[in-house]
C-alpha cells in the first residue's frame, strides 16, 4: 500500500451554513496548483467513511467549523488530543466521529500527522451560504492551509483568551490556539 504525502479533507455539511465550511475551502482549493502528493478530499459529514484514506496517509490537514467559544469567524489550529475537554464534549462539530476514525487507524497499524483548522462558526442553521463573517476566513483558511503544507506551520500561534470548551468549569483544553495570519502590506492582523 502506498502512502499519500499529505490528505487535506474539508468536513460539514453544506445544507447548514457555516458548518459547511470545510467542503467550501476544500472546492477553494481545487482550483489552486497543490504541490505533488497532496490529494484533497469532500468528507460531507462522513466522517467513518474516511478510515481508509487516513490509514494511507501519512499526513492530514483537516477543515472544519469548531465551536470554540471564540468570536465567530476565529480561526483555530489543534491537534486531535486538544479537541476533549475534561467534560468530554467535543469542539470541532464533526470531531467525535473523526477522532473515532484517528482511533481506529492507529488501532490498524497507521501513524499519521494531524493539523485540524478549524473557524468559529455563526450560524448553524439551514441555508447554503457561509455567514459574512465566516465567509470571510476562507482566504485566511486557504493561506493557513498552504503554510501547513509548506511544513512552517504557523508564524504566530498565541494561545486564546478564553478556555475552548464549552462550560467555563472545564479547564482548557490544551492547545486550541488562535491563530495569527499575516495578511498581505497591511501586516499582521488577528482573526476574527
Amino acid at each position: 500500500m502506498t502512502k499519500k504525502k499529505t490528505v487535506i479533507i474539508g468536513i460539514g455539511n453544506l445544507i447548514l451554513k457555516d458548518e459547511g465550511l470545510g467542503v467550501h475551502v476544500v472546492r477553494e482549493l481545487e482550483d489552486r496548483e497543490l504541490p505533488p502528493g497532496v490529494e484533497l478530499i469532500d468528507g460531507g459529514t462522513a466522517t467513518m467513511e474516511l478510515l481508509p484514506v487516513i490509514h494511507e496517509a501519512e499526513r492530514i490537514i483537516v477543515i472544519d467549523a469548531m465551536k470554540a467559544g471564540g468570536e465567530p469567524g476565529t480561526i483555530y489550529r489543534v491537534s486531535p488530543e486538544d479537541l476533549v475537554c475534561e467534560t468530554e464534549r467535543p469542539l470541532s462539530l464533526h470531531q467525535v466521529g473523526l477522532l473515532e476514525v484517528l482511533g481506529m487507524a492507529k488501532q490498524l497499524g497507521g501513524h499519521v500527522e494531524v493539523a485540524i483548522i478549524g473557524v468559529e462558526p455563526k450560524e448553524i442553521s439551514y441555508g447554503m451560504e457561509l455567514s459574512p463573517e465566516v465567509k470571510a476566513t476562507v482566504p485566511k483558511v486557504i493561506k493557513a492551509v498552504l503554510e501547513e503544507l509548506k511544513g512552517s506551520g504557523y508564524a504566530r500561534v498565541f494561545n486564546s483568551p478564553q478556555p475552548p470548551c464549552v462550560e467555563q468549569k472545564a479547564r482548557p483544553c490544551g492547545g486550541a490556539k488562535e491563530m495569527e495570519i499575516e495578511d498581505g502590506d497591511q501586516g499582521s492582523q488577528k482573526h476574527p
